[in-house]
């Protein structure tokens, strides 16, 4: 009798360890797979073992594949650059900016063959420029091409995913393309730089790429989504903290490589091309704070270059400071 209810004893305790583990919530992450600290701590397990999820992380290539799977309510949380963000939010898809990823700065540029002719912005018109169509790289473009007077129709925009960019700029099938890391970095092997996001940001057209997350999922999930946000706080931190130490035969600097596919080699000049925030800067103006009229101001000029049919009045609930302001 007393092996039996040791027996039944023992039984329970694992049907009751099972039933924790099975209420660990699976949660569909979408990223683009850029060469970020965040990818250490990604690699390291610290994002589930932070918030208790068992996260699946799946790469996208561009923004309008991540508006679809918000949409459709297959990914609850995701990276996405801050153009699709005020097209998808026009288009009254459910969810919330909560963290800055990364500032793009010269992370995402315009780099021509050099045998393409062109020097300078200026010298694009009739050219073939290959970008994701929607994307921060893609309202740069236009921007930039609006501040030196050039009509989006005067030149041929090749729209590609940016997975196939590099193979079309191989094939001679491009003259330039506007595209962000690694991509960009193994095009300038063989091409030449023409501007960066820093400098369209600088003519009235600012790009970045944030986390946003499901709407109702965040109501749901406050405390766990808090700790991803302190999560990828410290491992920006851990980088701003001494950007110098990030060689390429460091450790962070390997696992990056490793885990995104990039040339360890080139990691560290990837990394300084972005503008990583603090989660205490975050809710400035400049970023979350002003994240709502940097959303209005992106929609009203993708409605007049034609991107989108319709802005709304007001982008405030697209916007979440909650998570900031908890995990800060």
């Amino acid at each position: 009798m007393k092996k039996t209810l040791t027996h039944l004893l023992t039984g329970a305790a694992v049907l009751a360890l099972t039933a924790g583990a099975s209420l660990a919530e699976n949660v569909i992450i979408g990223h683009f797979g850029s060469p970020t600290p965040m990818q250490v701590a990604r690699a390291e397990g610290k994002f589930d073992a932070a918030t208790g999820w068992t996260i699946e992380w799946r790469q996208f290539g561009s923004g309008t594949e991540v508006i679809a799977a918000m949409a459709s309510g297959d990914v609850q949380v995701a990276e996405l650059g801050s153009s699709p963000l005020a097209i998808g939010a026009s288009q009254g898809v459910e969810y919330q900016l909560f963290m800055i990823a990364q500032g793009l700065g010269t992370a995402e540029s315009l780099i021509a063959t050099k045998d393409s002719g062109i020097t300078k912005l200026e010298d694009v018109t009739g050219k073939r420029i290959a970008v994701p169509v929607g994307s921060t790289a893609h309202y740069s473009l236009m921007g930039g091409l609006a501040h030196v007077g050039i009509a989006e129709s005067d030149v041929t925009i090749v729209n590609l995913p940016a997975d196939q960019i590099a193979a079309a700029w191989d094939s001679g099938q491009v003259d330039a393309a506007f595209i962000w890391e690694p991509v960009q970095n193994q095009i300038l092997q063989t091409g030449t730089f023409i501007v960066g996001a820093d400098q369209t940001a600088a003519w009235g057209y600012p790009t970045f790429d944030g986390w946003v997350v499901n709407t109702d999922f965040a109501a749901e999930n406050a405390e766990a989504l808090t700790a991803f946000a302190k999560t990828m706080n410290e491992a920006n931190m851990a980088y701003l903290a001494d950007p110098a130490a990030w060689t390429a035969d460091s450790a962070p600097v390997k696992t990056i490589a490793e885990i995104t596919g990039a040339a360890a080699d080139q990691v560290p000049g990837i990394l300084k091309g972005f503008t990583f925030i603090p989660l205490a800067d975050q809710l400035s103006d400049t970023w979350l704070g002003g994240a709502a009229a940097t959303m209005k101001t992106t929609a009203d000029f993708l409605v007049k270059a034609g991107r989108i049919d319709a802005a709304v009045d007001d982008y405030a609930a697209f916007v979440n400071t909650s998570v900031a302001e908890a995990a800060k």
